[in-house]
């Protein structure tokens, strides 16, 4: 496996930039729903005798059903509006939320929660649609391989840095410091103003592009085997949980999540520094396949994560797999709605498997929420596979610029792996 590709990726320029800004905004984000789980359980459990996990999920699936509808929203308006304003109306509004959460009885908390999502910094979906402008088309498997280890770092992160706060700062203080972080976030993508779309892109014809042509059988099948990776993956942690709860190890969750996101890391490096690429069918079937067995495994959690290697080596891979083929599928001009559809999906996906596991794990035992987990991954892909050659129709081919026209500003150069900088 060579490290020429991220090589060659991180020398393309502002590329190193929007990664270390994406994943600075990306730290709070992971941390909000471990705060506000925590805040309702065990700050507002202790002030209102009741308030419980039942109450806590209802706030997740809140913030969960803003995000979902909020992605796709935000990312048609930056698709007509530009991405400041997008910015400006986001990041305002996280840092509204999350300086007054804290202080809100819970029928309030409720609402917040709810517009709160609507109104998310957009930032993985953001961070994606601009590698697909700066990055060249034969670049971006390794740029997409890159950002999925960066979103499990802050994953590894977010959430023990938000119990940690709660519990040796309180509330006020974390979900306050969740919100300036969440503001940092959104003033750093404001002042670097990364391109959505490149100069060839931006020199293409001024067209509105219908959503018939771009929604299509094939684009479907895609979000659907994104929303099945994530399902696989938030079913086999419940399960990996369940699994040591049982066996009296809970002392060992972390460190064993933690060796499983490492493996994703991993996966991720070598993929992107690979020669080609693989189809997200393959990759998320192969990693449904290898989970099915993981609940047969006995010896203890070591034995059980060892076998989770293979799969694990498969996540970040899988998943930045599907931003790849949205990228090349979708035309420029509906980019940032296509992108802000699969943070949805991703969104779908996890907040599915999570009721369906639970249930499969007090029923049945978490080695069958593994059986569940993977199964799910399989027949998702198996569903996809006669409607993906039913792909979207391609942009227009783009207009040949002038000889003399100067590249807009913070826009990426015609000439493939170059960033027009402002300052130059």
């Amino acid at each position: 496996m060579a490290l020429a590709p991220y090589r060659r990726l991180l020398a393309i320029p502002g590329i190193r930039t929007l990664l270390l800004v994406g994943l600075l905004a990306r730290l709070p984000s992971t941390a909000m729903g471990m705060a506000l789980t925590l805040h309702v359980t065990k700050v507002m459990g202790a002030e209102t005798p009741g308030a419980d996990f039942t109450e806590a999920g209802l706030i997740a699936m809140a913030s969960t059903v803003g995000m979902a509808i909020g992605f796709p929203l935000s990312g048609r308006f930056l698709d007509r509006y530009g991405l400041r304003p997008v910015l400006v109306v986001t990041t305002v509004a996280q840092a509204v939320f999350w300086a007054t959460a804290w202080m809100l009885p819970y029928p309030a908390l409720a609402v917040a929660a709810l517009l709160g999502g609507l109104l998310m910094l957009p930032v993985s979906s953001l961070s994606r649609q601009c590698l697909a402008a700066m990055v060249p088309v034969d670049q971006r498997r390794s740029g997409f391989a890159l950002d999925s280890m960066l979103v499990e770092v802050s994953f590894m992160a977010g959430p023990a840095l938000a119990v940690a706060g709660i519990t040796t700062l309180g509330s006020a203080v974390t979900m306050t410091g969740i919100g300036a972080g969440l503001t940092v976030g959104g003033l750093g993508l404001f002042l670097l103003n990364p391109p959505t779309r490149s100069v060839a892109e931006l020199a293409e014809q001024e067209v509105r592009v219908p959503r018939r042509q771009w929604i299509t059988p094939g684009f479907l099948a895609l979000l659907g085997t994104a929303a099945a990776a994530t399902f696989v993956l938030l079913g086999t942690e419940l399960a990996v949980v369940a699994a040591m709860d049982r066996a009296g190890q809970t002392a060992w969750v972390g460190l064993a999540l933690a060796i499983w996101c490492v493996f994703s890391l991993v996966g991720g490096f070598v993929y992107g520094g690979l020669s080609r690429g693989l189809s997200p069918l393959t990759l998320i079937a192969a990693m449904g396949l290898f989970t099915i067995p993981v609940g047969l495994v006995g010896g203890g959690w070591p034995w059980m994560i060892l076998a989770l290697l293979p799969a694990g080596l498969l996540c970040a891979p899988a998943l930045s797999a599907t931003a790849d083929v949205l990228s090349r599928w979708i035309p420029s001009g509906a980019r940032g709605e296509a992108m802000g559809l699969h943070g949805t999906a991703l969104l779908i996906g996890s907040a599915v498997s999570a009721p369906l596991a639970g249930a499969v794990i007090d029923g049945h035992g978490p080695e069958w929420a593994f059986v569940l987990a993977g199964a799910v991954g399989v027949a998702m892909v198996l569903v996809a596979l006669p409607l993906w050659r039913r792909r979207p129709a391609l942009s227009p081919a783009p207009v040949p610029q002038e000889p003399t026209a100067a590249a807009p500003t913070g826009v990426v150069s015609a000439e493939p792996g170059v960033v027009a900088s402002p300052r130059k």
